[in-house]
């Protein structure tokens, strides 16, 4: 799926400000991440946050490999438009959720047989990360683009994700086509705080 404008996904928001920045420079959706993380937010945190968020943002929560118990109550609590899975969830799991929230289901690539199980999954989009042995998110690696753009022909959306930042992002979007890109630290001063000049340049140089 191409759109002219590719959409943009500031993820591992831990304040306030940084969520209202990523909203006033035009960010299409914010990720809370749920899971053990150098961005992890407590539940309480996240929904004062999401409470002040304008109707049009989404807000995305990431979890990997939780109970659907836990997952459930933290959507509730945090008032969840969005749950992106980034852990070993299998189709069933994925399909529990789908009739009250949109599901991202997250997979790690590093070569082409890494496709295979997309289909498998009738989630609401599709998020190509950078395989890492032991690491399920966060890497800040880049992988080869062409192999989300081979995903494209498989399933959409495709999201791409994993190390991409206001340098590369463009080369990023021109190889790969996605609907959305997904970007956390290449756009940080620290872990979890947000360098509001590289949001800025990051969502021009998407939106380009």
């Amino acid at each position: 799926m191409t759109l002219s404008k590719c959409k943009v996904k500031i993820c591992g928001i831990t304040n306030f400000e940084d969520a209202r920045a990523a909203v006033d420079l035009g960010a299409d959706a914010i990720g809370f991440v749920f899971v053990r993380s150098p961005r992890q937010i407590k539940p309480a945190d996240a929904a004062i946050i999401i409470a002040k968020v304008p109707v049009f943002v989404n807000c995305v929560g990431v979890f990997a490999d939780q109970s659907l118990k836990v997952v459930e109550k933290i959507a509730r609590q945090c008032k969840i438009d969005t749950l992106q899975f980034h852990g070993k969830e299998s189709p069933e799991y994925c399909a529990y959720f789908k009739n009250k929230y949109k599901v991202i289901k997250a997979f790690r690539v590093k070569e082409d047989k890494d496709l295979k199980d997309l289909i498998r999954y009738k989630v609401d989009a599709y998020l190509l990360d950078t395989y890492v042995r032991g690491v399920k998110g966060g890497t800040g690696r880049t992988f080869n683009w062409e192999l989300a753009k081979k995903a494209g022909w498989r399933v959409s959306p495709v999201i791409v994700s994993g190390g991409l930042n206001p340098e590369n992002v463009k080369k990023a979007i021109k190889i790969a086509r996605p609907y959305a890109v997904d970007v956390s630290g290449g756009i940080e001063s620290a872990p979890g705080k947000k360098d509001i000049r590289l949001m800025k340049e990051f969502i021009k140089a998407a939106e380009r």
